[in-house]
C-alpha cells in the first residue's frame, strides 16, 4: 500500500503568517496607543561644560546620564569635540517601555519642542547582523527593548528594572546640510524614538562644543 506524502507547506506558510503578525502587533500597537507623558523638566546647572545630567520627568521617573571615556581612566572635553571622537553613554532611570535615540542634536528655544536636527539624522531602522559582543559606535544609537525591532538595529537595554543603557557614540562632522553645530547651541541627547515621537518626557541633554 502507498502513503500519501503529507503537504506540510500550508503550515509552514501559517506559522510564518502568525509569526509576522504577532511582529506587526509588537510594532503598531504601542504606536497606536502611546499617551504622551509630559516633559523632562531638566534644570540647567551652572556648570558651563558637564559631563553629566539629571532630570525628574512629568511621569516621576529621575532619569540621569553620564559621558564616559572610552579609555578608563580617561576624560572627555565635551567644551571642544572633534569629528571623530569618541564616547561613551552611560544612562539610568529610563523607561524601557519606550525606545530613545542617543545623538548628538541642535537644542531647541522651546523645551517643548523636539530636539534637532541631530548630526547624522537618527539611526538606520534596518536590519542589520552585528556579532554578540560587538561594540560598534556610531553617529546616533538606538535603544529599544521590543524584540521586533531589534530585528532591525535597535539594542536593548542593560537592565530594564533600572531602565540602564549604554551608547556608544563617535563624532560625525559638525555640519551638514541640516544643522551646523559650530552656529548653533548642541547637545548630547536622549529621546523618544519613533515610536512616541512626539512626548518629551525622555529629553535629557548635555551642552555640547566643537572644535571643528
Amino acid at each position: 500500500m502507498t502513503r500519501t506524502r503529507r503537504r506540510r507547506w500550508p503550515w509552514a506558510v501559517a506559522a510564518l503568517l502568525a509569526l509576522a503578525m504577532t511582529a506587526t502587533g509588537i510594532v503598531i500597537v504601542p504606536i497606536l496607543t502611546h499617551v504622551d507623558q509630559g516633559d523632562a523638566n531638566q534644570q540647567v546647572g551652572d556648570e558651563e561644560w558637564p559631563l553629566a545630567a539629571t532630570a525628574t520627568g512629568d511621569d516621576g521617573r529621575t532619569r540621569q546620564i553620564e559621558i564616559i571615556a572610552v579609555e578608563p581612566g580617561g576624560t572627555v572635553d565635551t567644551s571642544a569635540l572633534l569629528p571623530g571622537d569618541r564616547f561613551v553613554v552611560s544612562g539610568t532611570g529610563y523607561d524601557p517601555a519606550r525606545g530613545i535615540y542617543v545623538a548628538i542634536c541642535a537644542i531647541p528655544d522651546d523645551p517643548s519642542l523636539k530636539p534637532g536636527p541631530c548630526l547624522g539624522g537618527v539611526p538606520a531602522q534596518e536590519a542589520v547582523e552585528v556579532e554578540e559582543g560587538t561594540i560598534q559606535f556610531a553617529p546616533s544609537n538606538w535603544i529599544n527593548d521590543a524584540w521586533a525591532w531589534r530585528l532591525f538595529g535597535a539594542r536593548s537595554y542593560d537592565d530594564r528594572d533600572s531602565g540602564t543603557f549604554t551608547a556608544y557614540l563617535e563624532v560625525p562632522p559638525t555640519a551638514d546640510d541640516k544643522v551646523d553645530c559650530r552656529d548653533v547651541a548642541c547637545a548630547l541627547y536622549t529621546r523618544n524614538d519613533h515610536t512616541a515621537a512626539g512626548d518629551r518626557v525622555q529629553d535629557v541633554y548635555i551642552p555640547l562644543g566643537f572644535a571643528g
